[in-house]
């Protein structure tokens, strides 16, 4: 049997050494019309800026290594130019033609270029390649750059922009919506921008490119921003260029149409990676979901069903985490936009948690989100943090992938010991509050929810003489059954404290008295602050008073 795989990324490489695994007899030959493969993609901002040193650490595997290890014949520069399904063959370089008993399409996505003036200036990079990590570092070696400007506030963005201000450039990242880091809500995102500024990062949102000058780039808004080097970082899109010219079927998103095979519309075709179109956990509905893991695993399974195995992709749950200088932010499943989007019914709470005991030295707080139903399902979670933050929402990840629930998160037994939890870790804790919120015990309130309503701050006096937010009374969770005179029945009213439990405290004692449109707003002051900090105009009507 001939296997042929056109694509040496993380896709194209799994399938081919499972293959190898599965089949010793095969021969398997990998097509890569570029003169990389397997190379460490993810890693390629901290390549430009010397975090990481050398160019062999991003060398994950070789063409000498696929074929003393594995007997697979790597061929770089070598571009199929068509497959002919009838005869099951491809046109290699326009001439030479190869037979395939089973083929496999992982071409990957191509990095979006805007059809603007003045794109082709050679200070300006994509970020896929080795050859453009090579490119961009040469110039920042050259010690001539002073000003960077980074195009796009995705993972890929965000991380070039923290890079650049390592290697001592002056940077501004230019995001055409009003957050950068698509995946995450404003809250969350709120505590990465903050992170980025704090770092020297100019960040120009709600604006985006127009054209590039020799030494500005002209944005939408009519600024000019000066530029040594520039990043293109606006996204993706899926390469299905040899896809649609053989007539296999292409998706209502633009991305490779396959079945949970990995199967495309000709059953000795498969195809995965940035190339193909998956299914969202969550909603269930058609996504393209560029990343990493999946596409690994995707090629695993290609590999697989070739072979005989019956494997199944089962949706992505997208996953991820982003270095933000020293803040972790990371998320999975949908976030509340996604959700919005798709009519999905939603509850949602906010905790702030200590990365370990609050006892042992040097905890760090962290920032969650949870979005989940009336069910208890978990539809998402996002988090910011300096410590932990990863692994709780792997922990997570794995719940919501294994059909769990809020119970679930409330249940989990996860490792504690002073120095790496708490007792009752965030999981915990998360699902606690999810759990008293679809119970009634407590009726959440958020930050929209502060305008309009009677505010209650539920700390001690000498708290709230130092900050609190404007035309709040005091009236500490201590004081509260003797002072019920003092809070109105017939208006909404809005407890907070420091992060949300006091005043979850507080509106239990009000509402077993009677009281019944009592909110405690979850994620507290602390929680406001960070969305001031972010955005002081979207919150004029809400300001910090102190005493």
């Amino acid at each position: 049997m001939r296997i042929l795989v056109i694509g040496g990324g993380a896709c194209g490489a799994s399938a081919a050494a499972r293959c190898r695994r599965l089949n010793d007899d095969a021969e398997i030959i990998i097509l890569e019309a570029t003169d990389e493969i397997s190379i460490a993609n993810c890693g390629l901002p901290y390549y430009t800026s010397d975090v990481i040193s050398s160019r062999e650490q991003m060398i994950v595997s070789s063409p000498m290594r696929f074929k003393t290890l594995l007997n697979i014949d790597v061929r770089l520069n070598s571009r199929v130019t068509e497959i002919n399904r009838k005869e099951k063959t491809v046109t290699v370089n326009g001439t030479d033609i190869l037979s395939y008993d089973k083929l496999v399409l992982a071409a990957g996505a191509n990095p979006i270029i805007p059809p603007v003036s003045g794109v082709n200036n050679k200070k300006i990079f994509t970020v896929r390649t080795l050859k453009d990590g090579d490119g961009i570092k040469e110039i920042l070696r050259s010690g001539h750059a002073k000003n960077a400007v980074v195009i796009g506030g995705g993972f890929i963005g965000v991380e070039m922009a923290e890079n650049f201000i390592h290697a001592g450039l002056h940077t501004t990242l230019v995001e055409l919506s009003d957050q950068i880091l698509a995946p995450l809500d404003k809250e969350i995102a709120a505590a990465a921008q903050n992170t980025m500024r704090a770092n020297g990062v100019e960040l120009i949102l709600s604006d985006g490119l127009k054209e590039f000058e020799e030494d500005y780039i002209v944005l939408n808004s009519g600024k000019k921003i000066p530029y040594d080097i520039a990043i293109l970082a606006i996204g993706v899109r899926p390469d299905v260029t040899l896809a649609k010219s053989c007539g296999l079927e292409i998706g209502t998103l633009g991305g490779l149409k396959v079945n949970e095979y990995m199967q495309t519309s000709d059953p000795e075709i498969y195809a995965g990676g940035d190339s193909v179109e998956v299914c969202d956990f969550v909603t269930g509905k058609t996504a393209i979901i560029p990343l990493a893991g999946p596409a690994n695993r995707q090629g695993r399974i290609i590999a697989d069903n070739i072979n005989g195995i019956k494997s199944v992709y089962k949706n992505s749950q997208g996953t991820a985490v982003v270095k933000v200088f020293d803040l972790t932010v990371a998320n999975v499943g949908n976030n509340e936009k996604q959700l919005l989007k798709n009519n999905i019914p939603y509850k949602k709470t906010f905790i702030y948690n200590n990365s370990h005991a609050g006892y042992y030295p040097d905890a760090t707080r962290t920032l969650y989100k949870l979005l989940f139903n009336e069910k208890g399902e978990v539809l998402g979670a996002q988090a910011a943090g300096y410590e932990g933050v990863e692994k709780r929402i792997d922990v997570i990840s794995t719940i919501m992938r294994n059909k769990g629930s809020i119970q679930d998160m409330l249940d989990s037994e996860l490792c504690y010991a002073p120095p790496y939890g708490s007792a009752k870790d965030a999981v915990n804790i998360l699902g606690m509050h999810a759990d008293n919120i679809l119970k009634g015990l407590v009726k959440p309130a958020y930050m929209e929810d502060i305008k309009d309503s009677f505010l209650i701050d539920v700390r001690e006096k000498p708290f709230y003489d130092a900050e609190t937010i404007e035309d709040a009374v005091n009236i500490p969770t201590s004081q509260m059954r003797e002072r019920l005179n003092e809070i109105p029945k017939d208006k909404k009213v809005v407890l907070f404290c420091n992060t949300g439990f006091q005043s979850y405290v507080a509106s239990r004692i009000l509402l077993q008295k009677g009281y019944t449109d009592v909110f405690s707003l979850t994620g507290g002051i602390e929680l406001f602050k960070e969305l001031l900090k972010n955005d002081s105009e979207s919150f004029q009507f809400y300001k910090l008073s102190k005493l």
